[in-house]
């Protein structure tokens, strides 16, 4: 299995997965051409993607869902409430194309195994989702408010997570942003700060863990290397850094990382 994070952030996520027999998208928050640009920057191309997942209707993970479903031909899985709340905005897409994949479930398409769960955020049903392929597996958990034993137990010990490291707290709480905006980030069902998906990371941390991506950064309300400094203090604390052998890796709004082998 192949990972690539195409992009992660609050103007557009998309990731790309690679088996031997599928290639699918998570999530297209971006116009279908700068989603074909980043792809293309990792030598792949959206005419061989044959499956999309959408984890929320929010615009940063659903704006090219209804272009690329339209243009590609490729399936379309989201949960029942995901689907009516993003209708309105993606057009018309086939009924052959679209399909139900409610939280809990796990899809098998061939060689890839497909596992939702659900997750605390302010949209219709969010989920995200667990990709498992031949003893590997990649996990996605962003757009959350907190992450609970359940999911925790969904994640446990994969060999490649992307977690979310939205804002570092104080600057939020000092930064532009209206207090209800703040507000709203902070909450349950808003997004995690740096300490939280450090605290995270540490629950589910597992020797099996070789790859942790930081996803979803705040332009505004986060700094890379603040990110970063944060896990690795809160990793030092519970002795992890020593424990497991992992890395931690970067992604961008807009920019891919490189192909991955897990």
């Amino acid at each position: 299995m192949q990972v690539s994070i195409l992009a992660s952030g609050s103007t557009g996520n998309a990731t790309y997965i690679e088996t031997p027999e599928h290639q699918v998208l998570i999530d297209a928050g971006l116009s279908g051409k700068k989603i074909e640009e980043l792809m293309n920057s990792i030598g792949r191309t959206l005419n061989d993607v044959d499956s999309l997942f959408v984890t929320h209707e929010h615009t940063d993970h659903s704006k090219g869902v209804g272009v690329l479903a339209r243009r590609y031909g490729m399936d379309v899985y989201a949960n029942q409430k995901t689907w009516d709340a993003m209708a309105p905005k993606i057009g018309k897409i086939k009924p052959e194309q679209k399909h139900l994949l409610e939280a809990g479930k796990v899809l098998s398409l061939g060689d890839l195994d497909v596992e939702s769960f659900g997750v605390s955020h302010d949209a219709a049903d969010p989920q995200f989702y667990e990709m498992h392929h031949a003893g590997h597996s990649f996990a996605i958990v962003t757009d959350t408010g907190y992450v609970s034993e359940r999911v925790e137990g969904v994640i446990k010990d994969a060999e490649a997570i992307l977690m979310e490291c939205n804002h570092d707290t104080e600057m939020l709480r000092m930064g532009p942003y209206p207090w209800a905006l703040k507000q709203r980030i902070m909450s349950d069902t808003g997004h995690l700060s740096n300490e939280d998906g450090a605290r995270a990371l540490i629950d589910v941390l597992g020797n099996d863990t070789k790859q942790i991506f930081l996803g979803h950064l705040s332009k505004e309300n986060n700094i890379k290397e603040l990110a970063h400094l944060t896990i690795e203090n809160i990793m030092k604390q519970h002795d992890l850094a020593v424990e497991h052998d992992f890395h931690l890796l970067d992604t961008s709004p807009d920019q891919a990382t490189a192909l991955m082998e897990l």
